[in-house]
């Protein structure tokens, strides 16, 4: 989005009317989401209640919520004030959360980032900063970085960034799709407890989110949940563990973690899904976190059509605690 006036206050305030020209990374957007993704810290209702009352205007036009923003198209957004944000020095940066140095693949479309373990892919639930805020803070030159997928803050490994708005929207397409197509194939590496016995097999196990008497968010098996297929390959055998390549054939939250709990091979140090007197036990002999990374993504490129394979190696710590299990 090329901004022709933007001022705003110290406050973060917009005391003066912005005009805006669309791009194609705000191209096909709808103009509700687009000024809902603009103006944030603004309530919901008053956006809507700025568009409806026609102070929104595109090509000096009032246009509806559901007008889908066009290349070169002039936005007219009115003066409004925004929610104060927290002073700086309340804002909890995470240590050693320089992203450059995790960037595992670039163009001009995508981000392909090495998100270590601990960290949260967005802000958020108590998280004042995730992936997505560090790495907009670390390249500020782009204009448009959007998550294309999530991990578990627990998992390490491969996470996808877009830095162009048809990257996103292809991307999420494949995605949809899962991967029946073949478009789009998702490995993650899982050390299980106990020994693996078939070199591959597939669980196909419905889905359903609910939450604790906490208000914490967990999933189970059910009947009456969403469809998930995971197909596991052994790797190595080791004592008194499997290590296995999880490839997802659907997205659903915690979709690895609660397939391998279903079938009796927790992953080794799950806080939600595992053993817990067995985690207790191997964090005093080393397994701090939890055994499970995004190790290789394959997709088609959303723009040049390109096949790309994208590759990330276990974190010192669990290739370390991978050694120790096979030593003599």
């Amino acid at each position: 989005m090329k901004k022709i006036d933007a001022p705003v206050d110290k406050s973060g305030n917009i005391p003066a009317v912005v005009f805006e020209t669309v791009d194609e990374n705000a191209a096909s957007q709808r103009i509700d989401n687009f000024l809902l993704s603009r103006l944030k810290g603004v309530p919901k209702s008053h956006v809507y209640q700025i568009l409806s009352s026609g102070q929104v205007r595109v090509n000096k036009k009032r246009v509806e919520a559901a007008y889908r923003l066009q290349i070169d198209d002039l936005v007219r957004i009115p003066p409004v004030r925004v929610a104060a944000k927290a002073p700086a020095s309340r804002i909890r940066i995470p240590e050693n959360t320089a992203l450059l140095p995790r960037v595992l693949f670039e163009d001009d479309s995508l981000i392909a980032l090495n998100k270590p373990s601990g960290l949260a892919v967005h802000g958020g639930s108590g998280v004042s900063l995730g992936a997505i805020e560090l790495l907009r803070r670390e390249f500020p030159q782009f204009k448009f970085l959007e998550l294309v997928h999530r991990l578990d803050r627990e998992t390490s490994g491969i996470l996808l960034v877009a830095k162009k708005r048809a990257a996103l929207l292809g991307l999420h397409a494949m995605l949809r799709g899962g991967a029946k197509d073949g478009r789009i194939e998702k490995h993650y590496l899982a050390l299980v407890k106990g020994g693996w016995k078939n070199e591959r097999q597939h669980v196909k196990a419905r889905l359903q989110k609910f939450h604790t008497a906490s208000g914490e968010r967990r999933v189970t098996v059910d009947q009456d949940g969403q469809d998930a297929h995971t197909v596991f390959k052994l790797v190595k055998s080791l004592p008194g563990a499997s290590l296995l390549d999880a490839e997802i054939k659907t997205g659903r939250t915690h979709q690895i973690r609660v397939h391998l709990a279903h079938v009796g091979f927790p992953i080794l140090g799950d806080d939600k899904y595992g053993d817990f007197a067995l985690n207790r036990q191997l964090q005093r002999q080393g397994l701090k976190r939890m055994f499970l990374h995004a190790h290789q993504l394959v997709f088609d490129h959303p723009v040049s059509g390109e096949r790309i394979d994208i590759r990330c190696p276990l974190p010192v710590e669990l290739e370390s605690y991978l050694k120790s299990l096979a030593a003599p």
